[in-house]
């Protein structure tokens, strides 16, 4: 692909509902503005410094080999096919709660758009969401989905201008909301909110640490590198990419950074329980019913296209890596599949930052070790793949496990995405660390040969 549709299609995965609904809400009412420092890392960090660090490598790589997904790039990489069985598993398994809190984010949009309507009901939206993208899916595909994402990110970055407007004409301009997000102290200290790290610069770090490295190791982002033309449409690409990232996620957390504002103004009535409800509660009052539209049409673009290329990168490396087939037909039935799991999860009402902290932490955690690794060293053993990838994993499943059954459930969702970057790390490390152990007694794989300096 072109570096505009390889750009717009890595934009449009990367952010969707969940960003604009779980967590510039959840996140501008805990830290007020200085969530906006997330945004700006996942530009900086989550988009500009992984196509640097590894879109030319996987595009090369992924060329010389003849694989399409991460999956089948692991198998060749440590001549592993049992390596490549388990990730298929942790992809299809572990994808399907991040996929579950778009289906959240959006339903939640749609709820407060078609108030009165038969659509109000949280689970018939989703319901109809899970159909929308079914057909999306079965009756697209990887091309499509990226010119879609070109004409959604266009959209996306449209509608963040007019939103942002509107909040801070509400608000009586940037001095106005500054000075009441100052004034508000309760649960925090007084004036933290309008402070450039917030009330917790630790808990802030954390986020920006999930939210822009969880990327590094995630199938569906991975994906958008392999589809690079060239390697000059990669350069073009890193800038586009950039460009859309910062507008969409910082608009996105600046807008929420002001969340608070409006609420402590009177202008939106918010008793400040479920945060998941606290953007759409926003919109619904300061937007008027034109501009709601063309949020709920927002919402939608930036969805469809993170659920699609989800959906077509766990579905056919399960169908191609687990069930052995390869054609056309079983591959969009098991998307079906796939996305009807996730609408029986969305169901549950597990908070959006949950689901989506755990799913990243799982599967980023699982793969950033042996993948970045297996990109830039030739002395990374099989032992060590496995030893980074299930070390990752177990770092936040079993670690949730524990926490759950010795304190509660609370404690245990409450703790996400430390878990989930303590994954990043533990793979990171553990997967060097057990090569150098095992260099001896562990031959290097014969897919080391793929790694190469980067051609000019």
């Amino acid at each position: 692909m072109g570096p505009w549709l390889s750009a717009f299609s890595y934009v449009t995965t990367y952010f969707s509902a969940v960003i604009f609904v779980g967590y510039a809400g959840r996140f501008g009412w805990g830290f007020g503005v200085s969530a906006t420092w997330i945004g700006i890392a996942n530009a900086v960090i989550g988009t500009l410094l992984a196509w640097l660090l590894l879109a030319e490598r996987t595009r090369r790589m992924t060329s010389d080999m003849g694989v399409s997904t991460l999956a089948e790039f692991l198998r060749h990489r440590y001549d592993s096919k049992t390596m490549e069985i388990a990730a298929a598993i942790v992809v299809f398994v572990f994808l399907i709660p991040y996929s579950a809190s778009v289906y959240q984010g959006l339903g939640y949009i749609m709820q407060s758009f078609f108030e009165g309507t038969g659509l109000e009901n949280m689970q018939l939206s989703m319901l109809v969401i899970a159909v929308i993208t079914g057909i999306y899916v079965f009756f697209g595909g990887y091309i499509s989905t990226a010119v879609n994402g070109l004409i959604q990110g266009v959209i996306m970055m449209g509608g963040i201008g007019l939103l942002i407007a509107r909040v801070l004409k509400v608000l009586g301009g940037l001095d106005g909301g500054l000075e009441t997000m100052a004034a508000i102290s309760d649960g925090v200290p007084a004036g933290s909110l309008a402070t450039t790290f917030g009330p917790s610069p630790f808990n802030l770090l954390v986020l920006v640490l999930m939210t822009s490295f969880g990327t590094f190791g995630l199938p569906q982002m991975i994906a958008k590198y392999s589809g690079i033309k060239s390697k000059q449409a990669g350069r073009r690409a890193t800038i586009v990419s950039l460009v859309g990232s910062l507008i969409i996620s910082g608009g996105a957390y600046f807008m929420g950074g002001f969340s608070r504002a409006l609420v402590e103004s009177g202008h939106v009535p918010f008793d400040g329980t479920n945060l998941d409800r606290l953007m759409p509660a926003i919109f619904q009052v300061i937007l008027s019913p034109e501009l709601m539209a063309i949020l709920v049409i927002l919402m939608l673009s930036a969805s469809m296209s993170t659920l699609a290329s989800v959906v077509l990168v766990s579905a056919p490396t399960f169908s191609k890596t687990i069930l052995g087939l390869n054609r056309i037909t079983p591959i969009r039935i098991l998307c079906l599949v796939f996305v009807l799991i996730s609408y029986v999860v969305a169901t549950t009402k597990t908070p959006i930052v949950t689901l989506m902290s755990f799913s990243w932490g799982a599967v980023s955690g699982a793969f950033i070790g042996p993948y970045i690794w297996g990109l830039y060293s030739k002395r990374i053993t099989r032992a060590g793949a496995w030893a980074g990838m299930m070390s990752g994993l177990g770092t936040v499943v079993l670690s949730a496990v524990y926490i759950a059954f010795t304190q509660t459930m609370a404690v245990a969702t409450s703790w996400a995405p430390k878990l989930a970057v303590l994954a990043l790390c533990v793979s990171m490390v553990v997967t060097p660390v057990v090569s150098l152990l095992t260099t001896r007694i562990s031959k290097i794989p014969e897919g080391s040969r793929y790694v190469s300096p980067a051609k000019e």
